[in-house]
């Protein structure tokens, strides 16, 4: 039996991404048997289920469209130990469009709604679609979509923004569904475990690392340079406080490729060299198109190789 491990409770958006990726037959390093799901009660708590070895993988939120980062996640993605004790590693991602369902104990006029509990990121997203719904409203905070539903069930709030899913469990009726203040929202989810090899190279791929850099000028610009020098696309750039050099900050990012590409191996290379430390967080297919592949080197190697035996070219 695998456990995977999911940002929680019952009902979250996140658990929709796992039961999703689950249902693609993703391929998986020690997966066996029957699946057990687990609730955690945060990205950092499902994160640390893997690393403790409690679950075998994890899923949790990475980025949105409209918020950009999930920046707990991001923090627990960092192994706390300066070597590679504790690293764990990405095998497959799954993007979410994303709307969500407005929930009450009981069918009510708009005018009555006067407290709408909302996961912080998810009121963000519906900040002015539930203005325009509900005017006398003001968001309370819940820890998570799916506690959302349960707080307005517990009589906590008048309504909720949740998902479909958690106000059927949590036996509320819809006031609203499909409710998004842009069209085109998406949430990406990550599906995490213990290092192993990457997924094999599909030619849609990701690798995502994190750097730790020297606090001198030009460091970060030197190590986008060994993307940009070899014509490798970067998707994503974020940085966030290191806590253990107050001041100082690592950053996140993600590049078309993956590491058996020979520009992606030569970039991870080069970035060890010049960091004070790489984490690689893994190889995985993309689940929609990231950008340009890394370039084909092979005239190049054909080139070299011509020179070496004293062939003219």
């Amino acid at each position: 039996m695998s456990v995977f491990a999911y940002f929680g409770p019952s009902g979250t958006f996140t658990e929709i991404a796992l039961d999703k990726m689950l249902a693609s037959g993703v391929q998986l390093p020690r997966a066996a048997g029957d699946v057990q799901k687990i609730a955690a009660n945060s990205p950092a708590a499902t994160i640390e289920m893997v690393r403790g070895s409690v679950a075998d993988f994890g899923c949790v939120p990475i980025d949105s469209s409209v918020e950009g980062a999930v920046p707990a996640t991001a923090d627990a993605l960092v192994p706390p130990d300066p070597g590679t004790a504790g690293r764990v590693q990405v095998f497959a991602e799954v993007i979410l469009d994303v709307a969500f369902t407005i929930a009450a104990r009981r069918p009510m006029p708009a005018t009555e709604v006067r407290t709408v509990a909302a996961y912080p990121v998810a009121a963000a997203q519906v900040r002015e679609s539930v203005e325009k719904l509900y005017p006398n409203a003001q968001f309370v905070t819940a820890s998570s979509n799916a506690a959302a539903a349960a707080d307005v069930a517990d009589g906590r709030a008048d309504a909720a923004v949740t998902t479909s899913l958690a106000a059927g469990l949590s036996g509320l009726v819809t006031l609203a569904d499909g409710v998004a203040d842009a069209d085109d929202a998406y949430t990406r989810f990550l599906l995490i475990g213990r290092p192993a090899p990457p997924p094999a190279a599909t030619g849609a791929d990701r690798t995502s690392v994190i750097l730790d850099l020297s606090n001198v000028p030009g460091s970060l610009m030197a190590a986008m340079n060994e993307f940009a020098s070899r014509g490798i696309d970067l998707t994503r750039i974020e940085s966030r406080p290191r806590r253990d050099v107050p001041g100082s900050y690592r950053f996140f990012l993600d590049a078309v490729g993956h590491i058996d590409d020979d520009a992606v191996g030569e970039a991870l290379r080069a970035l060890y060299r010049r960091c004070e430390r790489v984490v690689y967080l893994g190889s995985w297919p993309a689940d929609r198109g990231t950008g340009a592949p890394p370039p084909d080197p092979s005239d190049s190697v054909d080139w070299f190789a011509a020179v070496r035996r004293g062939e003219v070219r």
